[in-house]
C-alpha cells in the first residue's frame, strides 16, 4: 500500500511563496518512471492537475494555468517531490493533493493514479 505524506501548505498574501512536499513509502516496486505530482480542487471548482513528474526523469507536467509560476522537483533518494508555488494569486487558494502513480500524456493534462495524499490548504489572500 502506497503512503503519501503532504507538508508546507499555510496562508499566504498574494505575491508570496510556499512549498509543498510529497513522500512516499510503501511503495514495492521500482521507483524508475513512476509519476508523483499535484492536483487541486478550490470550493465549486473541478479538479485540477497542477504539476507531475516522472521520477529518476526529466519528463514533467506543469499546468497552463500556474506556468511560469510553480516548479515541480524530485529528490529520488527520498521519493520526495516538491512543488515551489511562487508569486501566488487569490486564485491559487485551493486543497492540494500529492498523488502517485499519475500519467503524464504527450499531449493534454495529467492524469491521476490511484494513490492520493490526504491534502495539504493552500489559502492566498490579503
Amino acid at each position: 500500500q502506497v503512503r503519501l505524506e503532504e507538508s508546507g501548505g499555510g496562508s499566504v498574501q498574494p505575491g508570496g511563496s510556499l512549498r509543498l512536499s510529497c513522500t512516499a513509502s510503501g511503495y514495492t516496486g521500482g521507483i524508475g518512471r513512476y509519476c508523483m505530482g499535484w492536483f487541486r480542487q478550490a470550493p465549486g471548482k473541478e479538479r485540477e492537475g497542477v504539476a507531475g513528474i516522472y521520477i529518476g526523469s526529466t519528463t514533467t507536467f506543469v499546468a497552463n494555468s500556474v506556468k511560469d509560476r510553480f516548479t515541480i522537483s524530485q529528490d529520488n533518494a527520498k521519493k520526495t517531490v516538491y512543488l515551489q508555488m511562487n508569486s501566488l494569486k487569490p486564485e491559487d487558494t485551493a486543497m492540494y493533493y500529492c498523488v502517485a502513480d499519475c500519467v503524464i500524456p504527450l499531449i493534454g493534462p495529467m492524469t491521476a493514479g490511484a494513490y492520493w495524499g490526504q491534502g495539504t490548504r493552500v489559502t492566498v489572500s490579503s
